[in-house]
């Protein structure tokens, strides 16, 4: 089995929803096809569109074929649940505001699973650009009720209901199940999220699609799953874990799916860990350029660019060939996360 355990890295799969741009090229070179890219499917396992390994052993497989594979080698202990599913805890996506997201909201576990056949969906975004001024719709307005918000969709007064907030590059926001949101225009995001593609549209700013017909609605299932006390959050403000030797070590997003860590490298700079069985994790550079080692070849990682390690490849490295900014993404254990 020695040669199928390796850095898993990607073929992105590439998503044309109206609200996309081509920012992903313009601000990191991405090659893109012509016309609008709204999201980049980094590492995906979900039915509607798997990623496929773009090197090594399992080149051309998909995530699922993989995970099907390996099992418990790829996704650790933590993961069992997942595995008896037959699904692949996390996905990462890039995402391009050119224009406003719907309002909506992700159902939780149970009900996704008894509504969609699908899991819930808790994510986290990191803002990766934003525009001066920026915000984005999260939670409800103070004061708001379930009465009041049936009431204002019925009058075309939504707005009045929604919490903006404000965010720069660099933020994170974490976005749980039953928490109404939306990006806007002029931010760019990396998402960690549920292997999940159940989303609720609440309302779509009153536009039409390209051949003229407004995008469907699911009043009465988010009506079910919204969280009514979700109102006027804020941002998660990351908790430092460590600091020395050139690195910054900070937790940005602790929850019963997965944990989000922040690793700011001086150049030069390197961070060792070990992947043991326990769960899998996955790196991103979201600034300057590092590399990871390990037994077998060394990955590069350039900005906006991600890695899957399996749970069992042992120890490695990640050091920074410039000043860079990392995330760092994996399933806690039982009883160790914040919310």
């Amino acid at each position: 089995m020695q040669e199928q355990i390796y850095p898993l890295t990607f073929e992105p799969v590439l998503r044309d929803y109206l609200w996309g741009g081509r920012n992903l090229e313009r601000l990191f070179g991405r090659r893109l096809p012509p016309g609008i890219t709204a999201e980049s499917w980094e590492i995906s396992g979900h039915p509607s569109a798997p990623t496929r390994v773009d090197w090594g052993f399992w080149q051309g497989r998909t995530l699922p074929e993989v995970l099907t594979a390996l099992g418990e080698a790829l996704v650790g202990a933590r993961s069992r649940p997942m595995l008896r599913m037959g699904r692949f805890p996390l996905l990462v996506k890039l995402l391009d505001a050119n224009h406003d997201l719907s309002v909506q909201v992700h159902p939780s576990d149970d009900y996704a699973l008894r509504h969609e056949g699908d899991l819930g969906k808790t994510e986290a975004w990191y803002i990766l650009y934003a525009v001066p001024g920026a915000h984005l719709i999260y939670g409800l307005a103070e004061g708001v009720t379930r009465e009041s918000f049936i009431q204002a969709l019925r009058n075309g007064t939504l707005e009045s209901q929604l919490h903006r907030l404000g965010v720069k590059e660099g933020d994170t926001v974490f976005v749980p199940a039953g928490l109404v949101h939306a990006l806007t225009a002029g931010i760019v995001a990396a998402e960690i999220q549920q292997n999940s593609d159940a989303t609720y549209r609440v309302y779509d700013w009153g536009r039409v699609s390209t051949n003229g017909e407004t995008r469907p609605l699911h009043i009465e299932k988010a009506l079910d799953v919204i969280d009514w006390s979700r109102t006027a959050p804020g941002k998660e403000e990351p908790v430092l874990l460590s600091q020395g030797e050139g690195i910054l070590h900070t937790r940005l997003v602790a929850c019963d799916k997965f944990v989000m860590e922040c690793l700011d490298l001086e150049a030069g700079a390197a961070f060792r860990g070990a992947c043991t069985g326990e769960t899998f994790e996955i790196w991103g550079c979201v600034s300057g350029e590092a590399h990871l080692t390990w037994a077998g070849e060394p990955v590069s990682l350039p900005t906006v660019r991600f890695v899957l390690l399996p749970a069992v490849l042992g120890e490695y490295a990640v050091q920074a060939a410039t000043a860079s900014r990392l995330l760092r993404v994996y399933v806690g254990a039982e009883g160790s996360n914040q919310r």
